[in-house]
């Protein structure tokens, strides 16, 4: 081959690897654009981002009251529970990282992985007087935002939770908020974002609404302080509930058994 030849065909293999390499930065730049900074995070992220405006078509309201750092913590996120698709509604509207607290009866072992690589924090629903344990662990993680984890990855100091502590049924119609709200968010001097969730799927189970379609919507109230406040925690369970009520219309219903919340 000649030399000629030799540099024109270096250059086309040259320019092809800057194509390659250019490709690589504008797909991994916005892959990594998450609490971990890791790719698998970033899948993880984008697939249920595309997965909620597509199959749920969410609409968000009241962002502007959502932190946008990555470390807003300590900070509860609190919502009303209408579905199984709830927590992937929440987490692909915010930019940090929530560690949400979820039944154990709801956490099939095969899956076991994967609520670990989640974070999420167990609750025993059939405890007589609250799961103590799994209160524990989220005020320790309220308590801990900033810190580096075990895994590497900075704790962003946000627990999610559904004080309902079950689904809606009939949907519209809220559900007594459970009095451990109060006292997590007592203990840990947390402040509260409260976020309204309608029109997910009404579906039988839990799992059964993530293969439905809906047009779901994330309506974000104003932070609250609690501490400055110097509420009891029951009074600060009460307060919540009612702004849920006030914010929604809706009735409050009563209290059903574990077996009927149970999806």
């Amino acid at each position: 081959m000649q030399p000629l030849a030799l540099l024109d065909s270096a250059a086309v293999w040259l320019s092809l690897l800057g194509v390659a390499w250019l490709a690589l930065a504008l797909i991994a730049g916005p892959l990594l654009n998450n609490p971990r900074g890791e790719v698998i995070t970033g899948l993880a992220y984008l697939s249920t981002r595309i997965y909620v405006r597509l199959v749920h078509r969410l609409r968000i309201v009241g962002i502007e009251h959502v932190p946008i750092s990555r470390t807003p913590g300590p900070l509860v996120v609190v919502a009303n529970h209408t579905s199984g698709v709830d927590p992937m509604l929440i987490q692909s509207a915010v930019t940090f990282e929530i560690r949400f607290m979820m039944a154990r009866d709801m956490q099939p072992a095969i899956l076991e992985p994967l609520w670990k690589w989640m974070g999420v924090i167990g609750v025993d629903r059939s405890a007589p007087h609250g799961d103590t344990r799994a209160a524990r662990d989220a005020i320790r993680f309220l308590q801990s935002t900033g810190e580096v984890g075990p895994a590497g990855v900075v704790n962003s100091g946000v627990i999610g939770i559904f004080p309902e502590g079950g689904i809606e049924r009939p949907p519209r119609q809220l559900l007594p908020f459970l009095p451990g709200i109060g006292l997590l968010i007592h203990k840990s001097g947390a402040r509260v974002l409260a976020v309204v969730i309608e029109g997910a799927p009404n579906s039988s189970s839990a799992w059964g609404s993530l293969f439905m379609r809906s047009r779901a919507s994330l309506r974000f109230l104003p932070l609250i302080d609690y501490k400055a406040a110097g509420m009891k925690p029951a009074e600060i369970a009460g307060d919540l509930q009612n702004r849920f009520l006030a914010a929604t219309g809706w009735d409050l219903n009563a209290r059903p058994s574990i077996r009927d919340i149970r999806a």
